[in-house]
């Protein structure tokens, strides 16, 4: 990694500076030293650009976010392709339960003896419609990566003795949310193990 950041860090160029004498001399050497500042300026910030980009921590990051973009579209892909046809076919329903709707406003074309088929279809003809098997489709899928990202947080947790998932309890003083293992709260300082309660002559 140090190695990478060397290499597309600028290296200063040599200075160029003549010695010629002359009317243009002092002209040359103020646009000289314009440029020196500017390139100097260019480099520090290019410098910076490479010792941000590619910190450990950013790395991390975008790795993370990199797999919870897969990870999530995976999950979605379960919900849509594989767990709602049966569902469909189970309560039973003409279509995917997603493609199920209300029409609150018909379009121009709307025909009052078949209505429309599908949403895409309602949407295109300018009808109002209100999509509630979208919304049910998003609950059921925001369940599912829940339910997935518990499941591989317990995992992680029987693999490894860092804890991801942390117990909480309320504290019996300020009913404030802290650690289920700490022996003090954190938000008013008092002791939860008695000590509070003891009668002190």
């Amino acid at each position: 990694m140090d190695t990478l950041k060397n290499m597309l860090r600028l290296r200063p160029e040599p200075s160029t500076q003549g010695s010629a004498a002359g009317p243009y001399q002092s002209e040359s050497s103020e646009t000289e030293s314009l440029l020196g500042r500017g390139r100097r300026k260019a480099q520090r910030f290019w410098d910076g650009f490479v010792d941000f980009a590619f910190q450990g921590n950013v790395l991390q990051v975008a790795f993370g976010l990199i797999l919870a973009s897969v990870f999530t579209d995976l999950v979605k892909s379960f919900v849509g392709d594989i767990l709602m046809p049966p569902i469909s076919i189970i309560l039973p329903l003409k279509h995917n339960i997603e493609e199920k709707f209300a029409v609150l406003r018909p379009g121009p074309c709307y025909n009052a003896t078949s209505g429309y088929n599908t949403l895409q279809q309602a949407q295109g003809d300018g009808a109002v419609v209100m999509a509630y098997g979208s919304f049910i489709y998003q609950i059921v899928s925001f369940l599912m990566i829940g339910l997935a990202l518990y499941s591989m947080a317990h995992l992680y947790m029987l693999l490894s003795e860092e804890p991801i998932i942390k117990r909480t309890k309320k504290c019996t003083y300020c009913r404030q949310w802290i650690n289920e293992k700490a022996s003090r709260c954190i938000n008013c300082t008092s002791w939860l193990d008695g000590r509070e309660d003891r009668v002190q002559y």
